[in-house]
Order: C-alpha cells, then sequence, then structure tokens
C-alpha cells in the first residue's frame, strides 16, 4: 500500500513540475571573435575602375547573376541602331523553324543600306537570312524574316517588347526588327544600355536556342542562294571583337545618325561570363572607339571580379541556432525539445555571383526567439538576407526543422495512467 502511494506521490509531482515550470532559457548565442572581424576588416584592397570611356552609356554585367558590375549612364533610354538585331534573331529562332522559306514583300526590299538586295517576291531559307541578319546586318532581311515570323513589322515588334518586359527591361522600346531610328505616339526606338546587356545576357544564357545564337553569332563567314538558285551571297562578320580577346562569343554592332557607333558583346573566361553594352559610343570617323572602350570593360571584369557561391558562404551562427519551443511535450521530462532551423530556398534565386576583390556579402538576420507548442515541421521563423552594398542578392526563409507536440492535460493524463499502471 505504501508503494502505490509513493507513485502517486511521485507521478503528481513530476506532472505539476511540469504544467508549472516547462520553459527552459535558450542558452547563450555563440560570439563572434571581434579581433578575427578586425583583423579582416583591416585587409583593404584598391581597385580602379574604367574611366574616360568613349561611349555616353555604358554597362558592363555579369551574364550569370545579372549583376551590373559597372555603369556609366546605364540607365538612359538611347537609340541603339543594329544592336537590336540581337532581339530580332532571338525571337526568330523561339517562335520559327529554320527551314521555312521566306519571302521578300516590296517593304522589305525597299529597306536602306545596309542590304542584302533581295528583290520583291525573292525567296530565300529562314536560316540563311539570320546569318545575313547577323553578321552584315542587312535592314531588308530585318524586315523580311519580322514579316514571315509576325506577319508584320508592327506585330513583329510587339512581340519583341513582350520579350524585353518578360526580361525586365522597363526602359526600353522597340518600333523595328532592324534597329533604324524612328519614333511614334509611344517614343522612339531605343534601349539602355543596362537593358541591353540583360538583353544579350538572355541570347546567351538563358533562351532554349541559346546554342544556336551563338553558332549564328560567332560564324566567320557564310555563303547562301535564294530559293531558285539564282543568286548567291557571301556574309562576313563585322564582329571584330570575337578575334580581340579571348573568350569572346557573342555580339553585335550598329550605327545610325541618331544613335551613334554601338556595341554589345560577351565574353566567358575560365567561369564567369562578361556582357558589355555601349550605347552613343562615338560618330564618324570614330569607330574604333567602342572596340577601346568594350576591351577596357571586359579587362576591368576579368581583373577585378570572383566568382562566389553564395551557399558556400559561412552563415550567421545565429540562423541556424536551436529555437526555443515553450510548452513541448518531452519523452523523458529531464528536458524542453527544441527543434533546430536550417535555410531554405523559396523561389528562383542568385547562387553564384561575380564579387569584386574588395567587396564582401554582409547578412541581415530576421527571426523569432521561441514559439509556443504545438508546431509544425516547416513552420516559418524568420528570413535571412544576404546583402551587397545595401541591396538584397538573395534571401532564405529559415523554418522548423522538426515537428515539436505540445503538453497538455489529455497528455498529462495518459502519461500519469502509464505511470500509476507500473
Amino acid at each position: 500500500m505504501k508503494k502505490r502511494r509513493w507513485k502517486k506521490i511521485i507521478a503528481l509531482s513530476l506532472l505539476f513540475t511540469f504544467l508549472g515550470f516547462n520553459h527552459i532559457p535558450a542558452e547563450p548565442l555563440p560570439q563572434d571573435n571581434p579581433d578575427e572581424s578586425q583583423k579582416e576588416n583591416e585587409i583593404e584592397i584598391e581597385i580602379e575602375e574604367p574611366k574616360n570611356l568613349y561611349a555616353l552609356s555604358a554597362c558592363l554585367m555579369d551574364a550569370d547573376s545579372g549583376r551590373i558590375l559597372f555603369g556609366k549612364e546605364e540607365d538612359v533610354h538611347r537609340a541603339n541602331a543594329s544592336t537590336t538585331k540581337i532581339m530580332t534573331l532571338i525571337i526568330t529562332l523561339e517562335h520559327a523553324d529554320l527551314n521555312e522559306v521566306v519571302t521578300f514583300s516590296d517593304y522589305a526590299a525597299s529597306q536602306p543600306d545596309v542590304q542584302l538586295n533581295g528583290a520583291s517576291g525573292e525567296q530565300f531559307l529562314l536560316k540563311d537570312l539570320c546569318f545575313s541578319l547577323m553578321l552584315e546586318s542587312h535592314n531588308d532581311s530585318a524586315v523580311a524574316i519580322a514579316e514571315h515570323v509576325a506577319g508584320s513589322v508592327e506585330a513583329f515588334a510587339g512581340l519583341m517588347n513582350e520579350k524585353a518586359a518578360e526580361l525586365g527591361c522597363m526602359d526600353t522600346y522597340f518600333i523595328t526588327p532592324n534597329g533604324l531610328d524612328k519614333e511614334d505616339e509611344n517614343g522612339f526606338h531605343g534601349t539602355t544600355a543596362a537593358d541591353l546587356a540583360r538583353i544579350m545576357s538572355y541570347c546567351i544564357n538563358e533562351s532554349p536556342m541559346k546554342e544556336t545564337f551563338l553558332e549564328i553569332t560567332q560564324t566567320p563567314s557564310y555563303s547562301f542562294s535564294n530559293i531558285e538558285r539564282t543568286r548567291s551571297y557571301n556574309c562576313n562578320n563585322h564582329n571584330r571583337f570575337l578575334t580581340m580577346m579571348d573568350g569572346a562569343i557573342s555580339g553585335k554592332t550598329g550605327f545610325t545618325g541618331n544613335a551613334g557607333y554601338c556595341y554589345v558583346g560577351a565574353l566567358r573566361r575560365d567561369d564567369r561570363t562578361f556582357v558589355v553594352a555601349l550605347l552613343g559610343c562615338g560618330w564618324p570617323n570614330n569607330k574604333n572607339y567602342k572596340w577601346a572602350d568594350t576591351k577596357q570593360l571586359m579587362q576591368y571584369g576579368i581583373d577585378s571580379f570572383e566568382k562566389v557561391n553564395l551557399l558556400d558562404l559561412e552563415i550567421p551562427k545565429e540562423a541556424e541556432y536551436p529555437l526555443e519551443i515553450r510548452g513541448a511535450k518531452t519523452e523523458d521530462y529531464s528536458r524542453i525539445k527544441k527543434a533546430e532551423v536550417w535555410c531554405g530556398t523559396s523561389g528562383k534565386q542568385t547562387e553564384n555571383i561575380l564579387l569584386r576583390k574588395d567587396e564582401c556579402i554582409e547578412f541581415k538576420l530576421e527571426r523569432k526567439q521561441s514559439l509556443k507548442a504545438p508546431v509544425e515541421e516547416g513552420t516559418a521563423v524568420g528570413t535571412l538576407k544576404y546583402m551587397l552594398n545595401g541591396q538584397v542578392v538573395r534571401e532564405e526563409e529559415l523554418v522548423l526543422k522538426d515537428s515539436v507536440p505540445a503538453w497538455d492535460y489529455r497528455y498529462s493524463c495518459l502519461r500519469l495512467v502509464d505511470l500509476f499502471s507500473l
């Protein structure tokens, strides 16, 4: 009888203990060593940015992340001449079969130089006209392609503007497929250096037709005939940058009286891909300014930036430190169960980014310190932001790794029954 009485006393004591005192403070968070942080901050690297550029607008972009590495009036809307044709080509590749036959219209045949001199009614393979478009920058080929793909130049321009908006190019407005100067009630044909770099980055990195785009824009020369085999044509690539620097992979020149000399080009070196876009880079007789600017910007990118995988960085200890769960049900009455938190990515975000050698990623952490049981696995408890120069380059959600049930009266009664049955 005494033995059973002592069991009851012990059981009730344990029950009251957990009902009244089951809140155990979280352990103190570990602190970083201030001496080590101070030593890291003492290391200073001086980087000289590009200067004395000829272009009115210039942009150097990391094609993989879309980060602008250097800009000069990169968000100013300007005429961009035949650099427009990179958009014309990618729209064509994504909407049509290159083996289709294209018939020149009267309007296409009437386009000004530079032109293929296709005659009204003359037919060509779409593939051949794409080489004419990109290697020789033929304006009549651009219009023939646009009319074939979309039915009219206006409809094709609609496709171009839809794609620009899809890519986040909010300061771009296309009217023509060849980039000739034109204006309507909505504004004038043009883009920004930043938007042009974004379009090129898409063409070489993201488009499902990127390999074909690169094949066409890298071809040194190309010969073809019309469908009737009555005339033959030879096209030579005017993108001199392809032979100027190791790793050059694509590019497009452009010129109109309003736009001046323009250029957009890409270079891939090791695991880094750079895109340079230039608008208003001199007027006759300064057609070589664009090559000087491009080389300076590309060399700056090669010398100054390194690729960093954000997922390899050491995140703040607080982000993964155990979270206190108040009122949690435990199995052994000796401690409060704590659920760990982990970093999970929500949505498509940057993992790799080019950092200048004097830059570093900083973290901004927002997380709860405790929760009340019960809690479910995957419950959001905070966010971890990767900051670069005050801008968020990646954001991760912190969630509970485990479910944690609550200590409630029903569970208490069940446990008491178990104890009394001993």
